[in-house]
């Protein structure tokens, strides 16, 4: 099968402190790149969004933190405030060629978020 243009969704649940930030990016980013064999020279770019109450690390500053993106195109903004949603919650689209269909991971409280996307028990 050729390459063709896919995004990628996940998202994962973290503390408003710079470690913790750096950890989950760190961790969602090895979860999406593994179940999605990604090679960075494929990605187009990445885009992060963020609950208000994260204010301690920008998630693509993260990222390069986390040794990965360093030559992706990254954006990050903060979520639109809505009643009744998750906190603490960093989401991201990976727009990235692949052979396959891709695996979407929502990790820690965000699988809530998409039980769709979980695998089957």
């Amino acid at each position: 099968m050729d390459k063709r243009i896919y995004a990628i969704r996940g998202a994962i649940d973290a503390q408003n402190t710079k470690d913790s930030i750096l950890l989950a990016v760190k961790k969602l980013t090895t979860e999406l790149y593994t179940k999605n064999n990604i090679i960075e020279s494929d990605i187009i770019s990445i885009q992060f969004t963020m609950t208000k109450d994260l204010t301690e690390l920008n998630p693509a500053a993260a990222l390069r933190q986390a040794g990965y993106g360093k030559s992706t195109a990254l954006f990050c903004s903060v979520e639109p405030e809505i009643t009744n949603s998750l906190t603490s919650i960093i989401r991201v689209l990976v727009t990235t060629y692949l052979d396959k269909k891709p695996i979407h991971c929502y990790l820690g409280s965000t699988r809530e978020l998409r039980p769709d996307f979980l695998p089957n028990q």
